[in-house]
């Protein structure tokens, strides 16, 4: 049904037969209000369909129960999963999510439209912030924040990482005992340090198995699929063409399946290939 105005506080004072003060003290469980007096104030509340704002919420409580989530974008699978493992756990400590997507025309200005992001949420209708893979390395804010594998390795904030580096040296070792030496490497966006360490991590398992590093197997494909793609044509078309691909995501080793095909490479019978993220959509490549 649609109403001609939100019901607003006032309009549930008025039916329960109380003040606005006392509807504000039910509304934030003070224990200072009859029991029956309560009942019939959350009655009124729940038939009137009544919800206070999350500003008013805050100015009452000076808490909104809401925690404020930055992402740079939904394109990437990669902030989906992120948003989804913050919503479980904040659904359990009975917070909600505000998500604001910090998208920019270019990369140089994401930073700033991040820095700007976390002004408006300050404090406002949030009671904390999590930016996720930001690209500014200090944010002015009172309220607590937390960032997920920022790009910047000097950030003033704490910080979540992934276990970048280590990841693909786990993932080298499984190339390793399958019985590849020729092994190329297709890294992400090497603004990212992210990306950076995914590549430290491959160059270092070279080197501790006694392999050197060659400079002809590394490609960069920004994590997306379609520059993967064609770096993976590329280095499968060498003369002396590589046996295993690691690949710094996994949207990225999707383009490398599509090159596989087009030069009819079965994987992996003929190409061995490594992705970094373990995203549900892997699970559906073929092969898996």
């Amino acid at each position: 049904m649609r109403t001609k105005s939100a019901i607003t506080i006032h309009d549930v004072a008025a039916a329960a037969g109380v003040s606005v003060t006392t509807v504000s003290r039910v509304l934030n469980d003070k224990d200072d209000v009859a029991p029956e007096t309560s009942a019939r104030v959350r009655a009124v509340i729940h038939e009137l369909g009544y919800a206070s704002s999350l500003a008013a919420r805050s100015l009452r409580s000076r808490r909104s129960n809401v925690i404020g989530v930055i992402v740079p974008d939904f394109v990437q699978h990669y902030s989906l999963l992120v948003v989804r493992g913050i919503q479980r756990i904040a659904r359990a400590a009975d917070y909600d999510l505000l998500v604001y997507v910090s998208a920019a025309h270019n990369y140089s200005s994401l930073g700033n439209r991040e820095q700007q992001q976390v002004a408006l949420l300050n404090g406002s209708v949030t009671d904390g912030l999590i930016v996720v893979t930001p690209h500014a390395s200090s944010y002015r804010t009172t309220y607590p924040l937390v960032a997920v594998d920022p790009q910047s390795e000097d950030a003033d904030f704490a910080c979540v990482l992934a276990t970048n580096f280590h990841g693909v040296e786990d993932a080298m070792q499984h190339l390793f005992d399958l019985g590849h030496r020729r092994i190329g490497f297709i890294g992400g966006r090497p603004d990212l340090q992210s990306s950076n360490r995914r590549r430290e991590g491959y160059c270092y398992s070279l080197q501790s198995h006694g392999l050197p590093v060659d400079e002809s197997l590394m490609r960069v494909g920004n994590f997306e699929r379609d520059a993967a793609r064609v770096c993976a044509l590329d280095l499968l078309r060498m003369e002396r063409t590589v046996t295993a691909l690691m690949v710094a995501n996994d949207e990225m080793a999707f383009g490398v399946y599509d090159a596989a095909r087009e030069l009819n490479r079965r994987i992996p019978d003929d190409l061995s290939v490594v992705g970094f993220d373990n995203i549900p959509e892997a699970g559906l490549a073929d092969p898996p």
